[in-house]
C-alpha cells in the first residue's frame, strides 16, 4: 500500500487512533472469508472491502433475485434479471468501488467435503449464512484449527452477533449445544428489516477490524442482540469456553465429520429428499406461515407447498421431498429458506 493510498482512500480511517497507518497496513495484508453473501454477508463484504481488507473470499451457493434487493446492498436490478450467482455479483461490485483489493468468489455450498478447501488460508471467518447447520460446521472447523470467527444473524427486526476466539471465549456449541428444534423463523416467512441487517453487520464488521489490526483487548466477549423495532437489547456472557462443551472442550467435531448433517438423496425423477427426521413440524402452523409465499395444502400427515418451479412435500418429522430439481444445493437452499435449518 502506497503512502498516497493511505493519504487519499483511507485517510479518514487512518486518522482514527485505533487503526492508524500500521493498522491500515495490517488490514491490507489480511485474508478473510465470508460464508454466505445474502443480507448480512453482502453488508459485511461491502463494509470490509471499503475498509481496505486486502483479500476477501466469498462463499455462496445462491443467485440474486428481485426480493433480495430490499436488504442485500451489493446487488442491483440487473443482477436479479440475469440471476447472477451472488458470489460473482458481489465480486463485480466490490471491484468497482475498490480495485485495490482481491475478491475471491466461490460459487459453492459449504459442506464437510469442501470446507477445508474453501476456508484454507483464511485468518478470520465471518458468518453470512442463514442456517445453523452451516454455522455448526464453521464452528467445528474454526475450533479445530484455532481460527477466530464471528457469528452474525438477522431476521425480522432482530440482529445478533458474537465473537468466537477458540480457547479464549465460548464457541457456538457452548451457548447452543443443540440446534433450534421445530419451526425456525426465516427471512422468507417472517420478513426482515434492512436496518436490523445493517445493525448486526456493522457491529460484526467493527469486531472483525479489531481482530485484524490486533486490538484484541477491545473485543466484545458477549453474545449481543438488539431488536431495532422493539428497542430491546440483551447480552449473554461468552467470556470463556464452557466446561464439557462438545467442540471446544471434548474436541468432538461431529458436524465437521458430517455426522449430524441432514442426509440428502435423489428421490425418483427430478426430485431430492432431505432426511431431517426427529425435527417435529406443526403442519398447521407451517401452512399458515407458507400461505403468502405459494400454494399450500395440508392434512394430518403431509403438507404440500408449491412455489414455481419447485414443489415441496413436508412430513411431520421434518423430512421433505423437493420436486423440480436434482441439485442437492438448490434443494437445501429451498428447504432452509422456507422451513429453516
Amino acid at each position: 500500500m502506497t503512502v498516497r493510498e493511505l493519504d487519499e482512500r483511507y485517510s479518514r480511517q487512518v486518522l482514527f487512533a485505533g487503526i492508524g497507518e500500521s493498522g491500515q497496513r495490517k488490514l491490507a495484508a489480511s485474508h478473510i472469508t465470508i460464508v454466505g453473501c445474502g443480507a448480512t454477508g453482502s453488508a459485511l463484504a461491502s463494509l470490509l472491502a471499503r475498509a481496505g481488507v486486502g483479500t476477501i473470499r466469498i462463499v455462496d451457493r445462491d443467485y440474486v433475485e428481485a426480493s433480495n434487493l430490499q436488504r442485500q446492498m451489493l446487488f442491483d436490478e440487473a443482477d436479479a434479471a440475469e440471476s447472477l450467482p451472488k458470489a460473482i455479483a458481489a465480486a463485480r461490485k466490490m471491484a468497482a468501488f475498490n480495485s485495490g483489493i482481491v475478491v475471491e468468489p466461490r460459487i459453492a455450498d459449504l459442506v464437510p467435503g469442501n470446507v477445508e478447501a474453501l476456508l484454507e488460508g483464511t485468518q478470520l471467518i465471518l458468518d453470512g449464512t442463514d442456517n445453523f447447520e452451516t454455522r455448526y460446521l464453521i464452528n467445528d472447523f474454526a475450533v479445530s484449527r484455532s481460527l477466530p470467527w464471528i457469528y452474525t444473524a438477522a431476521v425480522g427486526s432482530y440482529g445478533v452477533t458474537m465473537n468466537i476466539l477458540p480457547g479464549k471465549t465460548a464457541c457456538l456449541a457452548c451457548l447452543f449445544p443443540t440446534p433450534p428444534q421445530g419451526m425456525v423463523e426465516t427471512c422468507d416467512t417472517s420478513g426482515i428489516l434492512n436496518s436490523a441487517v445493517n445493525w448486526a453487520a456493522s457491529i460484526a464488521a467493527t469486531e472483525a477490524i479489531k481482530m485484524l489490526v490486533g486490538a484484541e483487548d477491545r473485543l466484545r466477549r458477549t453474545l449481543l442482540s438488539f431488536d431495532v423495532w422493539l428497542n430491546e437489547r440483551a447480552e449473554l456472557n461468552a467470556t470463556a469456553p464452557h466446561p464439557g462443551c462438545r467442540a471446544c472442550d471434548r474436541n468432538d467435531f461431529t458436524h465437521l465429520a458430517g455426522e449430524n448433517r441432514p442426509h440428502i438423496t435423489l428421490c425418483g425423477r427430478n426430485s431430492v429428499q432431505i432426511h431431517e427426521r426427529n425435527r417435529p413440524v406443526n403442519l398447521s402452523e407451517m401452512s399458515a406461515r407458507l400461505q403468502p409465499h405459494g400454494q399450500v395444502r395440508h392434512n394430518d400427515f403431509v403438507l404440500k407447498f408449491c412455489r414455481e418451479p419447485y414443489e415441496m412435500t413436508l412430513f411431520p418429522d421434518g423430512r421433505a421431498i423437493i420436486k423440480g430439481t436434482t441439485d442437492a444445493g438448490i434443494a437445501r437452499s429451498f428447504y432452509a429458506r422456507y422451513i429453516g435449518s
